[in-house]
């Protein structure tokens, strides 16, 4: 732009470097060595939105599951990181190049795991999630959140307070780490020591009430992005409610002390943040009960997209999105609304089985990968007429 026309129009200059930032954010390499069905794989990945296209149980999701355990540590699919290891290995590692900084992380067998940013080890994930991107996962099972049990519901809180609180996660590990060995102690002494017992209760108390703050937190602002999003999808008629629902009452070290005996009879902590629950309303009344399943495939996609509106607006940053083989599950009416409320400016991963669900008029494009036997390969691009 000239030098004399510049000055005019500072709102598009602004949005320009905007834009330019944005493009910035984002992976674009992805190196897998021995994780889940793949030996090695090194990817390039590009802004806007790549498919990875194939049958199911050929590899397609655990790629995008090696996004989310290189840039959160974690997986969606299970608790153990020991568990993605290629079969009759001893270990995998991850790499990729994210916002320009090189990540690594490095899991071995009765090993500690190792964490690198520029090649230089980092001790604390803490640490290493400073250096790492936001991520939100779109999953097949997501209907889960809404019929499943409570701790289903806990998983989504944690894996989006994890990102919006930097001791979220230390207070998570301490208060887990304190309630395994007490339900120990408590399952161990027919005539309790409770002097030991009470050690980690206040452990527990500590921790348990950092969690359960947060959560309310958590769970207060995701009502108001979780409203919007099933608007936005699911129209006007409709009315989502998210509301914390603890484990405890508000005195967590008063509760403990009344449930000593209830404790000791079953052999394990019966409240605590371990028991908290999020209950979902549509229009006021239980969803697990009284939505259809359309509408809970609504819900589910609601609370999906208010994890992404939350993390724009308080970390003023776009997560990576992960989409896990959902759009061939959604009627056309769910999926025009879905793709109409991804941001297009994000870097958005998807898997599917094919592209046929494709509306030639969404205006979507996508980089294609085929991913068949543990193996990738690049197809052609893909795209619609136009977005209206």
């Amino acid at each position: 732009m000239p030098p004399g026309i510049r000055g005019q129009f500072p709102q598009m200059e602004l949005a320009q470097r905007h834009a330019v930032a944005l493009a910035r954010i984002m992976l674009s390499s992805l190196k897998l060595s021995q994780f889940r069905c793949f030996d090695s794989l090194r990817l390039d990945l590009n802004p806007g939105m790549t498919a990875f296209i194939g049958g199911n149980a050929q590899g397609k999701t655990s790629i995008l599951e090696a996004v989310c355990v290189l840039l959160r540590l974690q997986s969606p699919r299970t608790q153990s990181l020991n568990d993605l290891i290629q079969f009759d290995q001893s270990g995998f590692g991850l790499s990729g190049s994210w916002a320009g900084q090189e990540l690594q992380l490095v899991n071995e067998v009765r090993r500690r795991r190792k964490l690198y940013h520029r090649e230089n080890e980092i001790s604390r994930g803490r640490d290493y999630l400073e250096h790492s991107g936001l991520v939100v996962w779109m999953g097949n099972d997501d209907l889960a959140l809404i019929t499943g049990s409570g701790g289903r519901r806990r998983r989504y809180l944690d894996f989006q307070a994890a990102q919006l609180y930097p001791g979220y996660r230390s207070a998570v590990r301490s208060y887990e780490r304190a309630l395994r060995s007490r339900n120990e102690l408590l399952k161990e002494n027919h005539r309790p020591q409770w002097s030991h017992i009470d050690a980690y209760t206040a452990v527990l108390v500590e921790h348990g009430n950092e969690v359960m703050a947060l959560r309310r937190q958590l769970v207060e602002a995701l009502d108001v992005s979780v409203r919007e999003a099933q608007r936005t999808i699911g129209g006007d008629a409709e009315d989502l409610s998210l509301t914390y629902a603890p484990g405890s009452a508000d005195d967590f070290a008063q509760t403990l002390e009344e449930s000593r005996e209830r404790d000791l009879r079953r052999g394990t902590t019966t409240a605590g943040p371990h028991r908290d629950d999020v209950e979902v309303a549509i229009n006021g009344r239980p969803a697990n009960r009284f939505a259809s399943e359309g509408q809970q495939r609504t819900i589910a996609l609601a609370l999906k997209l208010g994890q992404l509106e939350l993390l724009r607006a308080q970390r003023a940053c776009l997560p990576i999105l992960l989409v896990d083989d959902i759009f061939g599950e959604l009627d056309p009416r769910r999926r025009e609304s879905l793709t109409r409320a991804l941001p297009p400016e994000s870097q958005i991963l998807i898997t599917t089985t094919s592209l046929q669900w494709l509306p030639q008029s969404s205006g979507l494009e996508f980089e294609v990968f085929n991913v068949a036997g543990g193996s990738v390969t690049a197809g052609s691009r893909v795209s619609g007429e136009g977005r209206h």
